[in-house]
Protein backbone atom coordinates (compact mmCIF):
# COMPACT_ATOMS: atom_id res chain seq x y z
CA UNK A 1 0.00 0.00 0.00
CA UNK A 2 1.08 3.44 -1.50
CA UNK A 3 1.63 5.49 2.23
CA UNK A 4 -0.05 8.48 1.94
CA UNK A 5 1.37 11.89 1.41
CA UNK A 6 3.22 13.49 3.69
CA UNK A 7 3.11 10.61 5.73
CA UNK A 8 6.08 9.53 7.98
CA UNK A 9 9.08 8.32 6.34
CA UNK A 10 9.31 5.50 6.46
CA UNK A 11 6.36 4.07 6.38
CA UNK A 12 4.88 3.43 9.97
CA UNK A 13 4.05 0.01 10.57
CA UNK A 14 0.49 0.14 11.92
CA UNK A 15 -1.74 2.15 9.58
CA UNK A 16 -2.12 6.00 10.51
CA UNK A 17 -5.47 7.95 10.79
CA UNK A 18 -7.34 4.54 11.94
CA UNK A 19 -8.97 2.82 14.91
CA UNK A 20 -7.51 -0.23 15.48
CA UNK A 21 -10.00 -2.33 17.79
CA UNK A 22 -8.27 -4.32 20.40
CA UNK A 23 -6.32 -4.70 23.58
CA UNK A 24 -3.66 -1.93 24.01
CA UNK A 25 -1.13 -3.87 25.61
CA UNK A 26 -1.51 -6.16 22.40
CA UNK A 27 -1.12 -3.48 20.28
CA UNK A 28 1.48 -1.46 22.10
CA UNK A 29 4.58 -3.76 21.60
CA UNK A 30 3.75 -3.51 17.80
CA UNK A 31 4.61 0.51 18.07
CA UNK A 32 8.62 1.02 17.05
CA UNK A 33 10.80 2.65 19.53
CA UNK A 34 10.89 6.70 20.16
CA UNK A 35 8.50 6.68 17.31
CA UNK A 36 5.16 8.72 19.15
CA UNK A 37 5.68 12.21 19.70
CA UNK A 38 2.31 12.75 22.00
CA UNK A 39 0.59 10.00 24.03
CA UNK A 40 -2.93 11.11 25.53
CA UNK A 41 -4.08 8.31 27.62
CA UNK A 42 -6.79 8.21 29.47
CA UNK A 43 -7.87 4.87 31.01
CA UNK A 44 -9.86 3.43 33.45
CA UNK A 45 -9.37 4.70 36.93
CA UNK A 46 -10.15 1.55 38.89
CA UNK A 47 -13.89 1.26 40.33
CA UNK A 48 -14.88 4.57 39.90
CA UNK A 49 -17.23 3.93 37.26
CA UNK A 50 -19.98 1.21 37.71
CA UNK A 51 -19.02 0.06 34.27
CA UNK A 52 -17.53 -3.44 33.68
CA UNK A 53 -14.03 -2.15 31.87
CA UNK A 54 -13.77 -0.16 35.30
CA UNK A 55 -14.04 -3.32 37.68
CA UNK A 56 -12.52 -5.82 35.63
CA UNK A 57 -9.13 -6.08 38.43
CA UNK A 58 -9.17 -8.19 41.34
CA UNK A 59 -7.52 -5.87 43.61
CA UNK A 60 -6.10 -2.27 43.40
CA UNK A 61 -2.15 -3.99 42.94
CA UNK A 62 -3.22 -5.83 40.03
CA UNK A 63 -4.37 -2.36 38.59
CA UNK A 64 -1.41 -0.89 39.53
CA UNK A 65 0.55 -3.77 37.79
CA UNK A 66 -1.09 -3.16 34.55
CA UNK A 67 -0.84 0.35 34.18
CA UNK A 68 3.06 -0.16 35.05
CA UNK A 69 2.64 -2.19 32.01
CA UNK A 70 1.07 -0.48 29.65
CA UNK A 71 2.99 2.59 30.79
CA UNK A 72 6.14 0.78 29.95
CA UNK A 73 5.52 -0.14 26.26
CA UNK A 74 4.23 3.56 25.35
CA UNK A 75 7.01 5.33 27.23
CA UNK A 76 9.47 2.95 25.19
CA UNK A 77 7.62 4.23 22.04
CA UNK A 78 7.77 7.78 23.16
CA UNK A 79 10.17 10.09 21.17
CA UNK A 80 12.65 11.38 23.17
CA UNK A 81 11.47 15.02 22.72
CA UNK A 82 7.50 13.65 23.33
CA UNK A 83 4.83 13.63 26.16
CA UNK A 84 2.77 11.30 27.44
CA UNK A 85 -0.10 12.88 29.13
CA UNK A 86 -1.90 10.48 31.52
CA UNK A 87 -5.50 11.66 33.12
CA UNK A 88 -6.34 10.80 36.66
CA UNK A 89 -8.49 11.38 39.55
CA UNK A 90 -8.22 11.72 43.00
CA UNK A 91 -10.89 11.47 45.89
CA UNK A 92 -12.35 10.64 48.78
CA UNK A 93 -13.57 7.17 47.10
CA UNK A 94 -10.92 7.61 44.30
CA UNK A 95 -7.34 7.76 45.59
CA UNK A 96 -5.88 5.03 43.65
CA UNK A 97 -4.26 7.67 41.18
CA UNK A 98 -2.08 8.61 44.26
CA UNK A 99 -0.36 5.97 43.87
CA UNK A 100 0.04 5.12 40.35
CA UNK A 101 1.93 8.97 40.46
CA UNK A 102 4.42 7.86 42.58
CA UNK A 103 5.35 4.70 41.02
CA UNK A 104 5.03 6.38 37.40
CA UNK A 105 7.40 9.09 38.40
CA UNK A 106 9.81 6.96 40.54
CA UNK A 107 9.80 4.64 36.83
CA UNK A 108 10.63 7.72 34.80
CA UNK A 109 10.74 11.52 34.38
CA UNK A 110 7.91 14.18 35.73
CA UNK A 111 7.53 16.43 34.02
CA UNK A 112 4.64 18.39 35.24
CA UNK A 113 0.53 17.79 36.84
CA UNK A 114 -1.82 19.72 34.83
CA UNK A 115 -5.08 20.59 37.04
CA UNK A 116 -8.35 20.62 34.97
CA UNK A 117 -10.74 22.77 36.23
CA UNK A 118 -13.70 20.80 35.21
CA UNK A 119 -15.87 24.24 36.59
CA UNK A 120 -18.59 22.25 37.89
CA UNK A 121 -18.35 19.65 40.50
CA UNK A 122 -19.63 16.10 39.80
CA UNK A 123 -20.91 13.48 42.18
CA UNK A 124 -22.16 15.56 45.20
CA UNK A 125 -21.26 14.30 48.63
CA UNK A 126 -22.49 14.75 52.12
CA UNK A 127 -19.18 14.06 54.08
CA UNK A 128 -16.41 15.69 51.54
CA UNK A 129 -16.15 18.98 49.52
CA UNK A 130 -17.56 18.12 45.98
CA UNK A 131 -14.87 16.95 43.06
CA UNK A 132 -14.27 19.66 40.41
CA UNK A 133 -10.81 18.93 39.01
CA UNK A 134 -8.98 16.19 37.55
CA UNK A 135 -5.51 15.53 37.02
CA UNK A 136 -3.03 14.92 34.14
CA UNK A 137 0.26 13.63 34.59
CA UNK A 138 2.98 14.70 32.19
CA UNK A 139 6.06 11.99 31.79
CA UNK A 140 9.21 12.21 29.53
CA UNK A 141 12.29 10.98 28.06
CA UNK A 142 14.28 14.21 27.92
CA UNK A 143 14.15 17.80 27.02
CA UNK A 144 10.59 17.82 25.32
CA UNK A 145 8.90 19.72 22.31
CA UNK A 146 6.66 22.51 24.45
CA UNK A 147 4.54 25.39 22.57
CA UNK A 148 4.22 27.54 25.68
CA UNK A 149 2.91 30.05 24.03
CA UNK A 150 0.26 27.96 22.06
CA UNK A 151 -1.92 28.58 24.98
CA UNK A 152 -2.44 32.72 25.53
CA UNK A 153 -5.46 33.62 27.59
CA UNK A 154 -6.61 37.16 26.12
CA UNK A 155 -6.32 40.63 28.40
CA UNK A 156 -9.36 42.55 29.22
CA UNK A 157 -8.94 46.00 27.28
CA UNK A 158 -9.47 47.71 30.37
CA UNK A 159 -6.05 45.53 31.56
CA UNK A 160 -4.34 46.02 28.36
CA UNK A 161 -4.79 49.71 28.77
CA UNK A 162 -3.59 49.86 32.34
CA UNK A 163 -0.61 47.79 31.71
CA UNK A 164 0.34 50.01 28.79
CA UNK A 165 -0.17 53.21 31.11
CA UNK A 166 2.81 51.68 33.27
CA UNK A 167 6.24 53.30 32.65
CA UNK A 168 8.17 50.88 34.34
CA UNK A 169 8.52 48.68 31.17
CA UNK A 170 11.59 49.54 28.99
CA UNK A 171 10.05 48.30 25.70
CA UNK A 172 6.30 49.40 25.42
CA UNK A 173 6.56 48.32 21.80
CA UNK A 174 7.08 44.48 23.29
CA UNK A 175 4.84 44.66 25.82
CA UNK A 176 1.97 46.06 23.55
CA UNK A 177 2.53 42.66 22.04
CA UNK A 178 2.84 40.26 24.59
CA UNK A 179 -0.63 42.05 25.64
CA UNK A 180 -1.93 41.47 22.20
CA UNK A 181 -1.03 38.02 22.02
CA UNK A 182 -2.58 36.98 25.89
CA UNK A 183 -1.23 36.06 29.28
CA UNK A 184 0.54 32.85 29.36
CA UNK A 185 -1.52 29.79 30.59
CA UNK A 186 -0.83 28.05 34.35
CA UNK A 187 -1.31 24.40 34.65
CA UNK A 188 -4.89 24.94 36.10
CA UNK A 189 -6.64 24.64 32.60
CA UNK A 190 -10.03 26.12 33.36
CA UNK A 191 -12.29 24.05 30.41
CA UNK A 192 -16.11 22.98 31.71
CA UNK A 193 -16.55 19.15 31.40
CA UNK A 194 -19.15 17.53 29.18
CA UNK A 195 -22.95 17.88 30.98
CA UNK A 196 -25.50 16.38 29.42
CA UNK A 197 -26.85 19.27 27.76
CA UNK A 198 -23.75 19.52 25.89
CA UNK A 199 -23.99 19.47 22.20
CA UNK A 200 -20.42 17.76 22.00
CA UNK A 201 -21.75 14.78 24.39
CA UNK A 202 -21.80 11.72 22.75
CA UNK A 203 -22.90 8.74 24.99
CA UNK A 204 -19.29 7.97 26.56
CA UNK A 205 -18.97 8.27 30.54
CA UNK A 206 -15.76 9.89 30.41
CA UNK A 207 -15.62 11.85 27.65
CA UNK A 208 -13.33 14.71 27.24
CA UNK A 209 -14.09 18.47 26.00
CA UNK A 210 -12.29 18.55 22.84
CA UNK A 211 -10.86 22.02 23.86
CA UNK A 212 -9.34 20.32 26.36
CA UNK A 213 -7.26 17.36 24.01
CA UNK A 214 -6.53 20.01 21.76
CA UNK A 215 -4.74 22.49 24.36
CA UNK A 216 -2.60 19.86 25.03
CA UNK A 217 -1.71 18.68 21.40
CA UNK A 218 -1.27 22.70 20.43
CA UNK A 219 1.57 22.40 24.12
CA UNK A 220 3.76 19.52 22.71
CA UNK A 221 3.47 18.61 18.87
CA UNK A 222 3.57 20.37 15.40
CA UNK A 223 1.44 19.53 12.00
CA UNK A 224 2.33 15.71 10.67
CA UNK A 225 3.00 14.68 14.17
CA UNK A 226 1.88 11.26 15.17
CA UNK A 227 -0.08 11.30 18.27
CA UNK A 228 -1.41 8.16 19.91
CA UNK A 229 -4.58 7.36 22.81
CA UNK A 230 -4.31 3.90 23.55
CA UNK A 231 -8.27 4.45 25.10
CA UNK A 232 -9.65 5.64 22.43
CA UNK A 233 -13.05 5.88 23.78
CA UNK A 234 -15.03 8.19 21.97
CA UNK A 235 -12.41 9.32 19.70
CA UNK A 236 -12.05 12.87 21.11
CA UNK A 237 -7.81 12.45 21.15
CA UNK A 238 -8.62 11.21 17.28
CA UNK A 239 -10.86 14.15 15.98
CA UNK A 240 -8.54 16.74 18.04
CA UNK A 241 -5.75 15.04 16.05
CA UNK A 242 -7.20 15.39 12.87
CA UNK A 243 -8.51 19.00 13.31
CA UNK A 244 -4.86 20.50 14.16
CA UNK A 245 -3.00 18.59 11.41
CA UNK A 246 -1.55 15.78 13.22
CA UNK A 247 -1.05 12.14 12.24
CA UNK A 248 -3.25 9.66 14.97
CA UNK A 249 -3.52 6.30 16.42
CA UNK A 250 -6.00 4.74 17.93
CA UNK A 251 -6.78 1.24 20.03
CA UNK A 252 -9.89 0.79 21.83
CA UNK A 253 -11.04 -2.57 22.97
CA UNK A 254 -15.26 -2.17 23.19
CA UNK A 255 -15.81 -2.57 19.23
CA UNK A 256 -19.49 -0.37 20.68
CA UNK A 257 -17.02 2.55 21.55
CA UNK A 258 -15.06 2.23 18.35
CA UNK A 259 -17.94 2.42 16.23
CA UNK A 260 -19.18 5.89 18.03
CA UNK A 261 -15.76 7.36 17.27
CA UNK A 262 -16.00 5.95 14.09
CA UNK A 263 -19.59 7.90 13.62
CA UNK A 264 -17.97 11.15 15.20
CA UNK A 265 -15.64 11.20 13.39
CA UNK A 266 -17.54 10.63 10.27
CA UNK A 267 -19.88 13.46 11.00
CA UNK A 268 -17.18 16.27 11.90
CA UNK A 269 -15.50 18.37 9.57
CA UNK A 270 -12.10 19.92 10.66
CA UNK A 271 -12.38 23.04 12.28
CA UNK A 272 -11.46 25.94 9.85
CA UNK A 273 -10.22 27.68 12.54
CA UNK A 274 -7.65 26.22 13.44
CA UNK A 275 -6.25 26.39 10.11
CA UNK A 276 -6.53 30.12 9.38
CA UNK A 277 -5.10 31.10 12.77
CA UNK A 278 -2.37 27.81 12.78
CA UNK A 279 -1.97 27.59 9.26
CA UNK A 280 -2.10 24.28 9.90
CA UNK A 281 -1.80 20.93 7.14
CA UNK A 282 -4.94 19.08 7.68
CA UNK A 283 -4.32 15.03 7.03
CA UNK A 284 -7.38 14.13 4.57
CA UNK A 285 -6.98 10.23 4.74
CA UNK A 286 -9.99 7.56 5.58
CA UNK A 287 -10.67 6.62 8.92
CA UNK A 288 -10.64 2.97 9.26
CA UNK A 289 -12.12 0.33 12.00
CA UNK A 290 -9.00 -2.39 11.79
CA UNK A 291 -10.23 -5.29 13.68
CA UNK A 292 -7.67 -7.16 16.16
CA UNK A 293 -6.97 -10.61 14.34
CA UNK A 294 -7.62 -13.32 16.64
CA UNK A 295 -4.70 -15.99 15.72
Amino acid sequence: MKPPENSPTPPFPIQLNTIHIGDALTYLPLLPDNSIQAIVADPPYFRVLNEPWDNQWQTFNDYLQWTLSWLNQAMRALRSDGLLFLFGQIGKREHGFLHVLSAATQLWKFHDLIIWDRVVGYNERRDSLTPAYELILLLRKNKPKFHKHALRIPYDPSTIARYLRDKRYKNPQARAAHLAAGKFATNILRIPSLKGSSREKCGHPTQKPLALIQALLLLATDPNDIVLDPFLGSGTTALAARNLGRFWLGFEIHPPYAQLALSRLNNSQPQSKFAHQNNLHFSPFPINLNPLQKT
